[in-house]
């Protein structure tokens, strides 16, 4: 049984179709990634899987349960957490404060909130010596590392990441896969969403390629990357 699926998922936006019949599994311990370019449906179908959006046909199951009428908290309490596009963290609130707000929801005990913030500090020790600065201070990559952490708060089984190499240098960027990839080998199942995809599919198991809304490929990271039209499109080759 696959930790996510979705089955036969559309989704609109008033008349506009934003996703159209998609098919999706996530297996447990996998990094999957979904390719495709700005408006292809990869942030629609992650906030349909975060419960921010509904789905107007199709079915979302996690561990078995079927979870696409559930409200975007239960949907945390469940063990699906999401680090969105374009950050959105809180500017005026430090470092530490902005992580706390990744495990509110959750009301769990301070014991168990010192260990997640432990976990995120020696992940990003960086963010430990900026803890106290506000997180409109620091720089893009940072602003990342702190968005990911917040994420890893929850404790999530499953973590949603869009878009996380956007604006960054390639430096950070092979630094912050680096980081994906450990945070998957401590047990975090991945579903990542990327324009990247000469780093994306280095770390993935598998992917799913959108265009308009809809997949329109899917297989290994060995035979996406092996695919021409994926080189030609996505990796510039």
């Amino acid at each position: 049984m696959p930790l996510l699926s979705l089955k036969n998922v559309s989704v609109k936006y008033g008349s506009f179709t934003a996703v159209h019949d998609v098919n999706i599994q996530v297996n447990q311990g996998e990094i999957v990634v979904l390719l495709g370019s700005n408006g292809a449906g990869k942030s629609t179908t992650f906030r349909t899987i975060s419960g921010l959006s509904k789905p107007s046909i199709g079915e979302i199951h996690f561990e078995g349960k079927k979870v696409n009428r559930r409200s975007a908290d239960q949907i945390v309490h469940l063990g699906i957490g999401q680090c969105p596009e374009g950050r959105k963290l809180f500017p005026a609130m430090t470092v530490h404060e902005n992580l706390r707000m990744g495990a509110y929801v959750l009301r769990r005990k301070k014991d168990e909130i010192k260990h997640l913030f432990d976990h995120v500090y020696d992940l990003f020790p960086i963010l430990n010596e900026k803890r106290n600065d506000a997180a409109g201070s620091l720089s893009g990559g940072q602003q990342q590392m702190l968005a990911i952490g917040r994420a890893l708060m929850s404790k999530p089984k499953l973590m949603l990441l869009d878009e996380p190499s956007v604006g960054l240098a390639p430096l950070i960027v092979e630094q912050m896969f680096a980081v994906i990839q450990k945070i998957n080998q401590e047990g975090t199942t991945i579903l990542l969403a990327e324009q990247n995809a000469n780093a994306a599919l280095k770390i993935a198991d598998k992917g799913y390629v959108f265009e308009n809304g809809s997949i329109v490929l899917e297989g290994t990271s060995e035979e996406l990357f092996a695919n021409d039209e994926v080189r030609k499109a996505y990796i510039g080759a």
